[in-house]
């Protein structure tokens, strides 16, 4: 199992903790990413990593597929990949509606479909074969519609990169997770419990079969998990809970929240329909307090060294092969290098 390490930033200015990041890098860790939501891209910070360091690879997680047409999205990927010498690793996904129709202004529409256009169009584009064409349901490349000028050419590359930079999709539900092990290289699942593995293992199944029977072995399971060392085990979990609350209550419509539905799934019906509840009321300290510690436990790290050790195996057995750490500590990022690497 390699390490992660997720700087992702969701608040009102970017920070980014460069230290951590070169600790990282000095300690082996395997890679090293940015997030995007309404606010901060994912993009911009993790050019300033990449210039910052030598060896550590580094991606997305995640480009929101609703903000970016394919080929912006294959140029970007492209050009960073040549400048670090074959670093970048490209995480995608779709986002939510509210953010795809409430903040960029485009039709949530049919993800897995347009999710599947939109990875075969930056595949055709790094390929470079022959000038680019693409008709599919969302994407008509040259564009043909009825405004058209008509003057539309199909166009290859002028770039030479590598065709085959990894591509990593995230995915909560079975339909999408079958649908990153069928066309990514990588999955990247949002508060994966290893403990419910089995909820996602026949999701992947389905998806390495439609790929032709690929073999699994060579597909990156990496979930971020929130790693928290420190003696006291409930003041650990306390520090996940809020970020928690936020997304089974917060993040999405009261009638479409990925990550409430995920909670519900893992057995938490009562709890995550509560959380959301007050959360959407404004009561957040309450929907805080209302996270199980079971929950904190099933998708995060959490207490001393020796618990954490000990919690590990059960990573391992699910098949992560790379554990990406959310956390702003030096302390967390040297524990884990030291259980792990």
């Amino acid at each position: 199992m390699r390490l992660g390490l997720t700087v992702g930033n969701l608040g009102p200015a970017v920070s980014l903790n460069l230290p951590l990041v070169l600790e990282a890098e000095r300690l082996g860790f395997h890679s090293v990413w940015t997030a995007e939501a309404y606010g901060s891209d994912a993009v911009t910070p993790i050019t300033w990593i990449a210039a910052r360091t030598e060896k550590v690879r580094f991606g997305t997680a995640i480009m929101q597929i609703p903000a970016r047409t394919p080929a912006i999205t294959a140029m970007t990927a492209a050009t960073l990949d040549q400048l670090s010498g074959g670093r970048f690793l490209l995480g995608l996904g779709v986002s939510g509606p509210q953010v795809a129709e409430g903040w960029h202004g485009v039709a949530f529409g049919k993800p897995l479909a347009r999710t599947r256009e939109y990875v075969a169009i930056v595949r055709a584009i790094w390929a470079r074969e022959k000038p680019l064409t693409f008709k599919g349901e969302h994407y008509q490349i040259p564009y043909s519609g009825p405004d058209a000028t008509g003057l539309g050419k199909p166009l290859k590359s002028i770039l030479h990169g590598r065709s085959d930079i990894p591509i990593y999709l995230a995915a909560i539900g079975p339909k999408n997770v079958a649908l990153a092990a069928e066309i990514a290289d990588g999955w990247l699942p949002s508060y994966f419990s290893p403990e419910h593995m089995s909820l996602h293992r026949e999701a992947l199944d389905t998806g390495f079969a439609r790929a032709g029977g690929r073999s699994p072995v060579s597909f990156d399971i990496a979930p971020s998990v929130s790693v928290v060392v420190g003696d006291d085990v409930a003041a650990c979990r306390n520090a996940v809970k809020p970020r928690l609350a936020l997304y089974i209550g917060g993040m999405g419509a009261r009638q479409k929240n990925f990550y409430n539905e995920l909670a519900c799934r893992y057995g938490y019906e009562a709890e995550a329909h509560r959380i959301q509840a007050l959360y959407l009321e404004g009561r957040k300290e309450e929907a805080v307090l209302s996270v199980p510690d079971r929950l904190v436990d099933d998708v995060a790290l959490c207490g001393p060294k020796e618990r954490i050790r000990e919690r590990l195996g059960a990573w391992k057995a699910a098949g992560v092969t790379t554990l990406i750490c959310r956390t702003d500590r030096l302390e967390a990022i040297r524990t884990m290098a030291e259980l792990v690497l």
